[in-house]
């Protein structure tokens, strides 16, 4: 065989083997078998195949399932007895093409996403990815250590996640991935960059292992937010914060607090690996949903349409810099006073002494003037707990209701209805996910 056809059925080994453990079980042979020649092996069948592996291959055949040596040597061996076909009748099923490369239709398969649409990744492809993090989560500490990462992503041709994404999403004590980071960062990439979250999907044998048509089948398109905006609801699950500020306000620091970092801990960053980009789940009215913060670079002549396209803008000030706030105004005047989009005005490093902004009005009363809420405290500079999470709610609650009255923002009430039980299910959540390991 050749090298790229040995490439091949080596990643198409690693994705059948669905517990992970380095052989093909009968359960895993089965499915194999059903998926590429849509029958099942009869049990002697199996055993004849496995006792043929067994007397040329010393190793072949590993506490009665295939090894990757054996699923190799089968291979080799219908092609001496020219049976190409059934070689690849498999490699064709699991995307392969002429040139034993994956196919780009298999890759990139149609998906028509209108404007004003969003992409989204929904329960059954949610069902996958967590089978896939299970399936390589071997110490089972909810956490992906670097070389159970890099055992997940070695059916790819690339290494897709970089060091930023570990500044991106959630991670342990360790600086590892956790079960919620790692559910984050398939999120964001699927709102993202959707083509890329079908390459990925595709080279994870979505389509194969889900049982489905396409990886297309694990995406959903999201309703045009004018209609959301009509309706006063939407079913989305994925909102989108912009995070504008002066250089040195407090941007960077507010999105790693929504990672749980307080000051000290996000001084460790190295900065070749900072991320402009941090993504979790909140909880609002007792349904979790994922706020994507985007800092956006503060030059105030160019935003991009991508810079001022989100479900709310976060406009953080530093209340020791007199001058901080005016770059917050300038921006919200020119760019969003006319806008449907919600606003909210983040005083940072609140731990700090304030200062008199060098402007027309105070923030108070800038705030009071547009029909903003009042500016909200904040501070990554705690001792040894996690930054307050209490904004990032509030966040999100303006995102999923941009329609709620200016009244109604001011009323703690209302914030109360909206954050309440957010500590209750991320528990739960947390605690659902460690029994159905146990009972795996």
């Amino acid at each position: 065989m050749k090298p790229l056809c040995v490439k091949a059925l080596t990643r198409i080994f690693k994705v059948s083997d669905l517990d992970n453990d380095g052989i093909l079980n009968d359960n895993e042979l089965n499915f194999f078998q059903r998926t590429c020649f849509n029958t099942p092996l009869e049990p002697q069948a199996l055993e004849d195949v496995k006792n043929v592996v067994r007397k040329n291959l010393s190793d072949g055949v590993c506490n009665n399932g295939l090894s990757l040596k054996g699923f190799l040597f089968l291979h080799t061996l219908f092609i001496q007895r020219g049976r190409h076909e059934t070689t690849w009748t498999v490699l064709r099923r699991f995307g392969y093409d002429d040139d034993l490369e994956l196919n780009q239709d298999y890759l990139f398969p149609p998906l028509k996403i209108p404007s004003d649409c969003t992409t989204e990744l929904n329960h059954n492809a949610y069902l996958f990815l967590q089978s896939v993090f299970d399936k390589h989560d071997k110490d089972r500490d909810c956490a992906l250590s670097p070389e159970e990462l890099k055992d997940l992503f070695d059916v790819f041709p690339y290494m897709p996640w970089g060091p930023d994404v570990n500044n991106t999403v959630g991670t342990n004590d360790n600086g590892w991935i956790t079960y919620q980071g790692y559910l984050s960062q398939w999120t964001l990439t699927t709102y993202l960059d959707v083509q890329r979250c079908l390459e990925y999907l595709g080279y994870l044998g979505y389509s194969i292992i889900a049982e489905q048509e396409s990886q297309a089948s694990g995406i959903t398109v999201t309703r045009d937010k004018k209609i959301d905006l009509q309706k006063k609801q939407t079913q989305r699950s994925v909102f989108r914060c912009n995070v504008f500020g002066d250089i040195g306000s407090g941007k960077s620091g507010f999105l790693q607090a929504f990672l749980g970092r307080n000051l000290t801990r996000q001084k460790t960053i190295n900065e070749e690996h900072r991320s402009f980009y941090a993504i979790s789940t909140t909880y609002v009215y007792g349904q979790e949903k994922y706020l994507l913060l985007h800092e956006v670079f503060p030059d105030f002549d160019y935003l991009s349409d991508a810079d001022m396209s989100c479900d709310i803008v976060c406009l953080v000030y530093d209340v020791s810099n007199p001058y901080s706030f005016e770059y917050c105004a300038k921006v919200f005047k020119q760019y969003f006073m006319d806008s449907k989009t919600p606003c909210m005005m983040v005083a940072a490093k609140s731990d700090l002494p304030e200062v008199k902004q060098m402007y027309g009005c105070s923030p108070l009363e800038f705030c009071r003037r547009h029909k903003m809420p009042p500016p909200q405290t904040f501070t990554c500079n705690t001792a040894a707990a996690a930054p307050n999470q209490d904004i990032y709610t509030k966040l999100t609650t303006m995102a999923m209701y941009p329609h709620v009255s200016q009244a109604d923002l001011k009323s703690s009430t209302f914030w109360l209805r909206a954050s309440v039980g957010a500590t209750v299910f991320a528990v739960l959540g947390l605690t659902l996910y460690r029994v159905l390991l146990r009972q795996r």
